[in-house]
């Protein structure tokens, strides 16, 4: 079974409190416009209005040449953790990036690809399956930037 994980809650607290981001600056405090403002906690959108953040986020362990930081949202307050077996409802875009690495948290090679948004799952669940490939991440197709993880689980 698939498990699609967020950012974990220590991490999205810590950023929501004031914390410094991956690049030790601040995240940005904006209002949501209702449209394509995914929370990578809660894994839904902010809604319209609401208070949410931008910042620098690198969701790997440690420094290493595969381990790329990018913007992400977050809901400005406090939000319950999203995740689990089904499609997260924040993955409203036509098709995403999905691409395995390993558990030295590199890029497996000949992993990545463009997939449309239903075929998730089933590519995830392949890319799994795969010798090598730890876990799968969820990407935007038009500007890499990281949206969830998924694990078997």
């Amino acid at each position: 079974m698939l498990r699609f994980i967020s950012v974990p809650t220590e991490i999205a607290r810590t950023y929501q409190a004031g914390g410094v981001d991956s690049y030790g600056l601040l995240p940005e405090r904006r209002v949501s416009d209702g449209g394509g403002n995914p929370c990578r906690h809660c894994l839904r959108m902010i809604p319209e209005g609401a208070g949410m953040l931008v910042l620098a986020h690198r969701p790997f362990g440690a420094l290493q040449p595969y381990a790329e930081t990018g913007p992400i949202f977050l809901c400005a307050d406090r939000c319950e953790a999203g995740g689990g077996a089904e499609l997260p409802e924040m993955l409203a875009s036509a098709d995403y990036i999905i691409r395995g690495y390993g558990a030295d948290e590199r890029i497996v090679y000949g992993t990545g690809g463009v997939v449309p948004t239903a075929q998730i799952p089933a590519r995830a669940d392949e890319l799994l399956a795969m010798p090598g490939v730890a876990f799968v991440h969820v990407r935007s197709a038009r500007n890499n930037c990281f949206q969830v993880r998924v694990e078997r689980g």
